[in-house]
This record gives C-alpha cells, sequence and structure tokens, in this order.
C-alpha cells in the first residue's frame, strides 16, 4: 500500500511538474502583455504587473495590420483542414477495412513522411508552385498546408475507423442496406468526432505554422500572422517586447480555445453508446 501510495504522489509530482513547465512561458507571455514600457525594463521583473495597461494591445494593432493577418491565417487554415480531411476520411476507411499490400505501403508513407524534416522538401515545393504559378498566393499555402497534413489527418482517421466494430456493418448489410448506404448512415456517424478531432489538429497545425508562409508568401497583403509577428523585431534584433507580447497572445487564443474543444470531443468517446450491451 505505501509503494502504491508513494508511486501516485511521484506520479502526480510529475505531471504537476510537467503542467508548470508548459505553463510558464504562456503565463509570462500574458503577464509581459500587460505590463507598461518602464515594468520591462525593470531589472526585478514581476508576475503580476503593477500597473496594468492595454497600451501594448493599440501599439500593435498600430503598428501592424494584424487583422488582415489573421484573416489569411483563417482562410488558409480552414480551408486545408476542410480539403484534408475531405480527401482524408475515404482514403482511412480503406486503409483500415482493406489490409492489402498498397494500404501496407500507404500506412509506411504515412509513417516515414513524417519523418521528412522542412528544410528538406521547401525546395521541391517551392519549384513545383512556382511552375504552377502559386508563389505569393493564399491558394499555393493552403495546397501545401494540405500535403503536410495528409499524413497526419490519415493517421489519425485510420485509428478511428479500426475503432468502429464491423460487426455494425455487418449487420446494417443484412438489413438489406448497400455499401454506400452503410457508410453514410452507420459508419459516417460514429466517424463524427474523430472527424472533427483531426480537422481541429489540421486546422491548428496551419494556423501556427510559419516556415511555409515566409518562404512563399512576398507582400504584406498576402502573410499570415505568425510571419506578422516577426515583423515586431528590428533590423538589429531588437524585439518591440510589449506589442509583440501583445499580439503574440491574441494569436494564441484560437489554438487554446480549439484544443479545449478537441479535449472535451476525444475524452467524450467516439463511439459512446453506439453499441448495446
Amino acid at each position: 500500500m505505501r509503494t502504491s501510495a508513494t508511486g501516485r504522489v511521484g506520479q502526480y509530482a510529475a505531471l504537476l511538474a510537467y503542467l508548470v513547465f508548459l505553463a510558464f512561458p504562456f503565463l509570462w507571455l500574458v503577464s509581459t502583455a500587460f505590463k507598461s514600457p518602464r515594468e520591462l525594463g525593470s531589472l526585478h521583473p514581476t508576475w503580476i504587473p503593477r500597473e496594468p495597461t492595454l497600451d501594448n494591445f493599440r501599439q500593435a494593432f498600430d503598428e501592424q495590420p494584424l487583422l488582415r493577418a489573421a484573416g489569411n491565417s483563417l482562410l488558409a487554415a480552414l480551408t486545408a483542414a476542410v480539403i484534408a480531411v475531405l480527401i482524408a476520411t475515404p482514403l482511412a476507411y480503406v486503409m483500415a477495412r482493406h489490409r492489402t499490400r498498397l494500404a501496407k505501403a500507404a500506412t509506411g508513407w504515412v509513417v516515414v513522411s513524417q519523418a521528412f524534416p522542412l528544410v528538406l522538401v521547401i525546395i521541391p515545393l517551392f519549384l513545383v508552385l512556382k511552375n504552377l504559378r502559386l508563389i505569393n498566393s493564399l491558394a499555393g499555402l493552403v495546397l501545401v498546408y494540405v500535403v503536410w497534413a495528409l499524413p497526419f489527418a490519415l493517421w489519425m482517421l485510420v485509428g478511428y475507423v479500426r475503432a468502429v466494430p464491423t460487426e455494425l456493418e455487418e449487420a446494417a448489410a443484412v438489413d438489406g442496406a448497400g455499401r454506400l448506404r452503410t457508410l453514410v448512415s452507420v459508419t459516417a456517424p460514429l466517424l463524427a468526432q474523430g472527424i472533427v478531432a483531426t480537422a481541429l489538429f489540421a486546422f491548428i497545425t496551419a494556423w501556427n505554422e510559419f516556415f511555409f508562409a515566409l518562404v512563399l508568401l512576398k507582400t504584406a497583403d498576402k502573410q499570415t500572422l505568425p510571419v506578422v509577428l516577426t515583423h515586431f523585431i528590428g533590423a538589429e534584433g531588437v524585439a518591440d517586447l510589449g506589442p509583440l507580447a501583445a499580439a503574440a497572445f491574441l494569436a494564441t487564443l484560437p489554438s487554446l480555445v480549439i484544443f479545449a474543444i478537441i479535449q472535451r470531443r476525444i475524452t467524450g468517446g467516439m463511439l459512446a453508446g453506439a453499441v448495446k450491451s
């Protein structure tokens, strides 16, 4: 009993330390966003601002087109997430239900593709988009995001499809339902939460992406929010810390909200109530 209790205390202590480690950068970011320039230059920084101010937020919106950049990020991320899920869902069903050599090869491609660094693929992607005349366009960026999100979306959805009991589809077939009717009426509703979770993960990945957007987008009116945040850093590497923290805080909020939604949908149970005991 003592060993079990000690192990639990150690687990909770490690979990608490990990949460503190994750929360520290965000909490410090929030604190910095509301500090005055005098506090930011203080040799003895504090967690809670002594004189909270919204001037950093006003200055951030005055200096950079944050709303336009956020609109570009939203359009690119939302479009890429929807397209990636529409392509990945039927492919994931085939890979999960038909264990052929082609399906195994596709699964191997999914795993291997995650090991490629961004620097290795950016030059071929740039040349392809240049030939398609999609450089400096949100359409080209969306295309890249879709290609980049597909392996992860497939990997997630294959797991969700395999979690759906095949007995449900067999029962529908016995009742006279065809393959298409079974997929639409039986399988698809059970995959709804998995599809939503996959789409949200793809959205967050595209929303936070920086490298592709930096290389492929040239003009200011097309740039996404992560790229615009770098404009708060001067030519000599000196950051305008207050406005940068305020803008970064606003850019982080959508990811936090969406992550909360994902967590609720995943813990809710994809197949809750689908099979009667």
